[in-house]
């Protein structure tokens, strides 16, 4: 008989379990993930290769301390753009991946199209990511900018 858990797209609580602790500690061995989801090696592993087979897990990665690499400036820029068909929106999603300050960029349903979080070394780097690079982007027509003072939360 199937288990639930054995259809794509159905994960149960074993499964959320491991994706919790990986979520704190990408890192940790196979051995120390088995005993604390309460399963040993085998079915772990085999869950493992089945949440990143199914996209649950996109990939693993280190994260870096923006503040140690002097980039401690974060700003987030709402951009309008002139158009909005499919064909601009495609343009704008492409042109956004080439700026490497450009950490996030969301589509929004609101005021403005875009909300992009931008880190940069200071106001100044800022200033010149706007007015360079992200003013010219395809099809923008405004930018207004909020100026993070703090992190309060941030993975």
């Amino acid at each position: 008989m199937e288990r639930k858990s054995d259809r794509p797209g159905d994960i149960d609580h074993f499964d959320r379990k491991i994706m919790d602790v990986l979520v704190g500690d990408g890192r940790v061995s196979v051995t120390d993930l088995a005993d604390k989801v309460g399963l040993s090696k085998t079915p772990v592993n085999a869950r493992l290769k089945r949440l990143m087979q199914d996209g649950f897990i996109l990939g693993f990665r280190a994260v870096l301390n923006p503040k140690k690499l002097g980039l401690d400036h974060v700003a987030f820029a709402e951009v309008k753009l002139s158009d909005t068909r499919e064909t601009a929106l495609n343009a704008f999603n492409a042109a956004v991946w080439r700026i490497p300050e450009v950490e996030e960029c969301h589509m929004i349903a609101g005021r403005f199209d875009y909300l992009l979080k931008i880190r940069t070394p200071n106001i100044r780097r800022y200033r010149e990511v706007l007015g360079e690079k992200i003013s010219s982007l395809p099809f923008v027509a405004s930018t207004s900018t909020s100026v993070a003072m703090e992190a309060v939360k941030e993975r």
